[in-house]
């Protein structure tokens, strides 16, 4: 059962963007923050964790609205990295298996069921780790990181990952991450969000060790070790999302 989720929000460059204000597809005016929030609670999460700059807490328990009573926050006080910003929730999450979204990422399903609701359900049903992905042309690459596998028998959005690269070059991807069955020049890249079990916080500890002050943590690295350890699948998803931190991204 996922009772927990992990919105990370504490890149510097881009700390005010989950604060911006927008029109919901309901219609209804409210902050990045609170969206991503309500992706969360309408997957059946109590709790989310908001891991973001030192001094923001005020600010973003505001933009959450009704919804602040629910948040924890924890500080990421020096930026070693998107890796070591998940690992700054180790305590929040406490060995249980948790929901992580960014919160610089926008989700819009294809169905009445929310994308972060679909992919905790299987997550739950399958019992291991499951990112959520998506087939990208090649030429997006620079944006994302991908994982690399084979389609799940009998299943047609599902994938059982044996490899991950962060913002792959375009020969790294075909030469580890091609898929079966995905139309040519297409990768399965990260949708930003995850459902990640106990072990990537163990894998993260040894990570943040190992880098020390220099940082630079990804959790593309830690994913991928992650896939040699324990079963670790990629759920397809139709949807669409919206990363506000890019050039034009709020206008899309």
């Amino acid at each position: 059962k996922i009772t927990k989720a992990v919105i990370t929000a504490a890149r510097r460059s881009q700390r005010l963007l989950p604060l911006q204000t927008l029109i919901d597809r309901d219609g209804d005016e409210k902050p990045v923050l609170r969206i991503i929030v309500e992706e969360a609670l309408q997957a059946g999460v109590d709790r989310v964790c908001v891991v973001v700059c030192p001094g923001d807490e005020a600010a973003y328990a505001q933009a959450a609205g009704p919804h602040a009573a629910r948040l924890h926050f924890v500080a990421q006080h020096e930026p070693l990295g998107y890796g070591h910003a998940i690992y700054c929730a180790r305590d929040f999450t406490a060995g249980e298996p948790f929901l992580h979204l960014v919160g610089d990422h926008l989700y819009v399903s294809r169905e009445a069921k929310g994308c972060a609701a679909q992919l905790v359900e299987l997550a739950e049903a399958e019992e291991c780790a499951v990112s959520a992905v998506q087939p990208t042309r090649e030429s997006l690459l620079p944006y994302f990181g991908a994982v690399g596998g084979r389609r799940v028998a009998g299943r047609q959005n599902l994938y059982l990952v044996e490899d991950v690269i962060e913002k792959p070059t375009p020969t790294e991807a075909e030469q580890r991450l091609l898929v079966p069955g995905l139309r040519a020049g297409h990768y399965l890249c990260f949708f930003g969000m995850h459902v990640l079990t106990p072990t990537i916080l163990d894998i993260l500890e040894q990570q943040v060790q190992a880098a020390g002050a220099r940082g630079g943590v990804t959790l593309s690295d830690a994913l991928a070790q992650l896939a040699s350890r324990e079963r670790y699948l990629a759920l397809a998803r139709e949807g669409w999302r919206y990363d506000v931190g890019v050039k034009y991204g709020l206008l899309m």
